[in-house]
């Protein structure tokens, strides 16, 4: 019996993991890592308050088997990309480190397209430099999901998110433009437990259409 850990747990991507985690016979217990009380209907799902401007003194938080890094915001949430690194990077990357501290075996992020530390684009910047540095602290088996435009049901929903919900998926049905399509939240959770549940590769990057 495992137990897992889901970082982020209250967005698009990390309530599906979350809920997902919960119907699995081999996951005895979900640990919801959240910066405000959420309610669960699962007996299995345990929700860990947190203060992320200070999650050094939450070592005992990441103590389990696999965790599932969902954490994202966007600039105009945020304040500034200086705001948003510090959610996408630095709070992503401080929980890594506490998980390999406690010998977490499985990390699991989800990144983007077009991750790339050298971009111009302070986003994918951001978003490669973190695959870079995880890279670098010794899982045993280390899974980073890179998907196009998440599409599904948010509070906050963003103006060009609802278009691209709309738009995307008729113009991604022409040649060339197919593995460039939006993918549901659920989709990614769905594949990102299957993948946590299955442990077969040391590393492994899932683009776009390769796997979804």
């Amino acid at each position: 019996m495992k137990t897992a850990i889901v970082l982020g747990a209250t967005g698009l991507i990390g309530q599906s993991v979350t809920q997902i985690l919960a119907q699995q016979p081999v996951i005895e217990k979900v640990v919801a890592v959240t910066r405000r009380p959420i309610q669960y209907d699962s007996e299995k799902i345990v929700n860990e308050v947190v203060d992320f401007a200070k999650l050094s003194r939450y070592q005992h938080v990441f103590q389990g088997h696999i965790l599932f890094s969902c954490l994202g915001t966007t600039r105009k949430q945020a304040g500034s990309i200086a705001e948003q690194r510090r959610v996408d990077f630095d709070y992503q990357y401080q929980a890594a480190r506490l998980a390999v501290q406690n010998n977490v075996t499985h990390y699991l992020l989800v990144s983007s397209s077009g991750a790339n530390e050298n971009s111009v684009s302070p986003y994918l910047k951001m978003k490669g430099e973190l695959e870079h540095r995880v890279k670098l602290l010794g899982f045993r088996h280390l899974s980073i999901f890179q998907p196009s435009l998440l599409i599904g049901h948010r509070p906050d929903t963003r103006v060009a998110e609802s278009i691209g919900n709309h738009l995307l998926p008729l113009i991604c049905k022409l040649p060339g433009l197919k593995k460039y399509r939006p993918i549901s939240g659920n989709q990614v959770a769905t594949k990102m437990v299957s993948v946590a549940m299955s442990e077969s590769a040391h590393y492994e990057t899932y683009r776009l259409d390769e796997i979804f």
